[in-house]
This record gives structure tokens, sequence and C-alpha cells, in this order.
């Protein structure tokens, strides 16, 4: 039987500081609140960067949950019907969820390679980029050096859809995600963008991780609505195609 594991982001934007308190006790008590679902092989909730996300300061007011699942049925039974999702949604003002299939995913998070591929690469569809990583103590100033010039060169990027700076602890476990039109926008800014040309080298050069995860999805539909991403018609053609 074809594996038929899938793979969720989503994001919670809450506002008030009784909303934003309960989401941030939530995020302490993750492990918690996560464990015994049914379907779920691998979850994180998130926290986000304040800015445009890739900020040493938080952002207390954005929050993601990622989800790997053994099957798409899984997932939304999880999000229709599991407690925990309700009261995410409840308390959000806003939230948005891709579901996604994986295409391409190398490295370990926690030990472990969460992602299985069950989908061919297309360098023309939309993708979803999941990058990873735990910092090394000694290496935290080097890094975040490096951060707001490459932060700001992703802005406004040709082909970007959608990015955010998200992490489980601050400062040392450090994630983005980022969507984009296909593959193509997205190797132009990796690979010919000067200050993330700049931020690889140094990486091989000076092994700032302790742990990477680098991986790539094709998503397949969408659920919600997140203010300025403009991906309904591009995430509803990628699903016509996987």
């Amino acid at each position: 039987m074809p594996d038929q594991q899938i793979v969720t982001v989503s994001f919670f934007r809450y506002q008030g500081i009784r909303r934003r308190w309960q989401a941030f006790t939530q995020m302490g008590r993750s492990r918690q609140l996560l464990q015994g679902i049914e379907g779920l092989q691998f979850a994180k909730m998130l926290g986000s960067g304040g800015g445009n996300g890739f900020s040493i300061r938080p952002n207390l007011g954005v929050y993601g949950l990622l989800g790997v699942w053994e099957n798409e049925s899984a997932a939304r039974q999880f999000f229709s019907e599991h407690a925990t999702a309700v009261q995410l949604k409840n308390q959000s003002t806003e939230n948005w969820t891709v579901f996604m299939r994986t295409a391409k995913s190398h490295g370990s998070w926690d030990g472990i390679s969460p992602f299985n591929i069950t989908v061919a690469y297309d360098e023309a569809a939309v993708v979803g980029v999941l990058t990873r990583a735990t910092i090394k103590p000694a290496q935290l100033w080097h890094f975040w050096k490096f951060v707001p010039p490459v932060s700001r060169s992703i802005s406004g990027r040709a082909g970007l859809l959608f990015s955010v700076g998200i992490g489980e602890l601050p400062l040392i476990q450090q994630a983005t995600f980022s969507l984009w039109q296909n593959s193509h926008a997205m190797k132009a800014y990796a690979y010919e963008s000067g200050f993330h040309k700049t931020v690889v080298r140094r990486t091989r050069e000076t092994g700032w991780y302790s742990e990477e995860l680098f991986a790539r999805f094709h998503p397949f539909c969408e659920e919600g609505s997140w203010a300025g991403v403009n991906s309904q018609e591009a995430v509803k053609k990628t699903g016509s195609q996987t």
C-alpha cells in the first residue's frame, strides 16, 4: 500500500493579553497536549519571531503547529474534533493550515527523520520549504549576526508567497517555513541572493549546527486564512497535480 503520510503546518494569530498568555502557556504544555492523538506520528508546537518572522525578538501573537500524520483522514479528524485543535482555533483571531506531501527531505529532527517521501518532486509546482536547526551554543553570536540581512533579503522576493521564522527554543532551536510559486523562484533566492549564499557558506565552514533538517513539500490544499497570503489558487493548482 502506498505511503499515505501527509504533513500539516498551521499558524494561529492571537490578540489581547489574555489570549496571548493562553497561547504562551499552551507552548509549555505542548508535549502533553499532543500526546496520544490518533494517527499523529510527529508534532511540534512552535513560536515565531518578531518583525517579518526572522528575529531574536519573539512574536507573542503568532504560534505554529507542525504535524506529521499517517494519512489525511487522521489530520482532518484532529482539526475538526480534537479538543486541542478546537481550542487553538477558537482562541485565535485568525488561523491557517496547509496540507502537504513530502517531496524531498534530508537531515534529522530530535534524532529522527520524520518526513517520508510520498510524492514526486515537481519543480514547476508550488513548493513549501522547511529548514530547521539546533544552533551550537558557542556559535549563537555568529549565527544571529547574519540573521538581520538575510531576513531583509527575503522580503519582496519574486515568487515568494509566504515566509516566517519559527522555533522550539528561543535562540537555539530555529526553523523557517516558506511557500514559493515554484522551485525556480525558491532556488533563485537560495543560490543567487548574496546574503543567503554567505550564510550557507559560513554554515559549511564553521559548523554552526549540531543538528539540521531540510525538507520540500508540495501543498495540495489549505484551510482558513492568513493576512497577505495570496496562495489559494496556487495551492489548488498544486493539489490537482499531486
